[in-house]
């Protein structure tokens, strides 16, 4: 979770300064600066790199225009995770903080901007598996906005940064709890945090806060990764505020929240409509993800936008992921020798860096095909087409099934689908039923079942059992998906 939480909260860190002439260096968003600014967050560097020329040579004292060169730089790595861009970009880092410590330190964004250049590099650490990089940048940014929030405390990008690492720093994950000593001084809870993001939020109601845009996505992240309030979380971002046809980040946004809470529809919609061309940087995922929207529709044609993935992408993530899907929809249009040979490409490319890619690949090793009815189930329950998944699995029973992995997931994708169609109490019997078979094997059922239980029951207000069950899946140690399940069984305790 923290490999996508902090991505989702600091992928959308807008600056705005005010000019304060107190000093020779001064940070300001002069019209070029908002302009280079707007370009760079919709991904059209080549459009901004005439403005930040433009910017240096009429203005050179406004500190600003290192700010949003990191930008670039930040988001050249994080979308294309090219590992000798990587090494590359990194000498620019300490230039670009060296030249902004020259400002004025009367000014709030003096502090702000070396934090913030200093979380977008944490991202790009966490890219390449640099924890201990990745959490010293976190400490070091964070005792900046401690710092800058007793000198301006009613400075609000304080409380909207303060605000996302309030809210995660309590439910990451044991196996990284090492990194929570180096945040030294690094407290707080979920609700805590929602509330200076909220706080945010007003303000921006009633004032032109340039962050808005930026705090709303946050907040939605927020409320779908740490307190479980799924449609709340869409119907943040599900405004007019975002404009996906126009920014290729606002599409990610939105698709990417709608493809986790049931809007697959509306997900392939703002897929289908991104901006694309020579003026936008390439963002590969994007036909990753329209590929795994169209796939979970059991579309014959998702395929295409997998291997277009493929081709343009020269990073970690999503390989092995990409080329299991693929086989999957071989397998999905009736084509057995098609899935057996992606599922050879998903063994010899591609890193198993991440619980996905990981999954795909222990699926490749294993040699056995998946059981039709339950692939099928699992994606139509991954697209929000629950009724449509039940209808898979309605005239199989346990004992159809060849293997006791395959009997402990039809009880897990049973209760997944009759959960997301809202018959909780059949939903426990399916979880129970999963738990009962599964708590002592390997395979993520189980746990997820537990963390599961332990929702329903917090909706039900019953917190006693939803206790129960969330340290039930904190006590469970699965092979795959173990850390986002922990942080989110977490995160449930938190919020009791």
């Amino acid at each position: 979770m923290l490999r996508f939480l902090l991505p989702a909260a600091f992928l959308w860190m807008p600056l705005l300064v005010t000019r304060l002439d107190a000093g020779n260096y001064y940070f300001e968003f002069t019209a070029n600066a908002r302009q280079a600014y707007d370009k760079v967050t919709s991904l059209r560097f080549g459009e901004a790199y005439p403005l930040l020329a433009k910017m240096k040579l009429e203005d050179p004292d406004n500190l600003i225009v290192y700010h949003i060169e990191n930008y670039i730089d930040f988001f050249q790595i994080y979308l294309q995770e090219n590992e000798a861009d990587y090494d590359k970009l990194k000498k620019n880092r300490d230039d670009r903080l060296e030249k902004i410590q020259r400002g004025n330190t009367d000014s709030p964004y003096y502090l702000y901007v070396q934090a913030d250049i200093r979380l977008q590099w944490a991202l790009a650490r966490l890219r390449f598996d640099d924890y201990i990089g990745a959490f010293t940048e976190v400490s070091k940014a964070h005792k900046l906005l401690q710092q800058n929030s007793e000198l301006f405390p009613k400075f609000m990008p304080n409380k909207k940064d303060l605000g996302v690492l309030h809210a995660m720093v309590g439910t990451i994950p044991d196996e990284y709890k090492w990194g929570v000593k180096l945040l030294g001084g690094l407290e707080g809870t979920i609700a805590q945090g929602r509330k200076e993001v909220e706080e945010v939020l007003k303000y921006a109601e009633k004032n032109d806060f340039i962050f808005e845009k930026e705090t709303i996505v946050l907040y939605a992240f927020l409320l779908l990764h740490l307190e479980n309030k799924e449609e709340d979380a869409w119907q943040t971002v599900n405004t007019d505020k975002l404009k996906p046809k126009e920014n290729p980040m606002h599409c990610f946004v939105m698709a990417n929240i709608a493809q986790r809470t049931g809007h697959n529809e509306r997900a392939i919609q703002l897929l289908e409509s991104r901006p694309k061309g020579k003026l936008y940087y390439d963002f590969p995922y994007l036909d990753y993800m329209l590929g795994l929207s169209k796939l979970r529709r059991l579309d014959q044609d998702a395929g295409a936008h997998f291997t277009s993935y493929l081709s343009r992408y020269k990073g970690r993530h999503f390989v092995k992921e990409a080329y299991q899907k693929l086989a999957w929809q071989e397998l999905l249009n009736g084509n057995k020798a098609g899935y057996t040979k992606y599922m050879k490409d998903c063994l010899l490319y591609g890193y198993a860096v991440s619980g996905g890619d990981k999954n795909a690949e222990d699926e490749a090793k294993s040699g056995q095909t998946p059981d039709l009815s339950l692939l099928k189930s699992r994606l139509l329950f991954d697209g929000g087409y629950y009724e449509k998944g039940l209808e898979t699995l309605r005239n199989r029973s346990p004992e159809s099934f060849a293997s006791d992995k395959e009997k402990v997931e039809y009880h897990y994708r049973m209760g997944r689908l009759l959960h997301g169609n809202k018959q909780y109490s059949d939903a426990i019997n399916s979880y129970q039923k999963t738990l009962d078979l599964g708590s002592d094997k390997a395979w993520f059922f189980a746990c997820n079942a537990a963390l599961q239980m332990g929702l329903i029951y917090e909706k039900q207000a019953n917190k006693t059992k939803a206790k129960t069950y969330f340290e039930k899946c904190l006590s469970l140690k699965p092979d795959e998906y173990k850390t986002s399940l922990h942080q989110k069984a977490k995160a449930g305790l938190a919020r009791l």
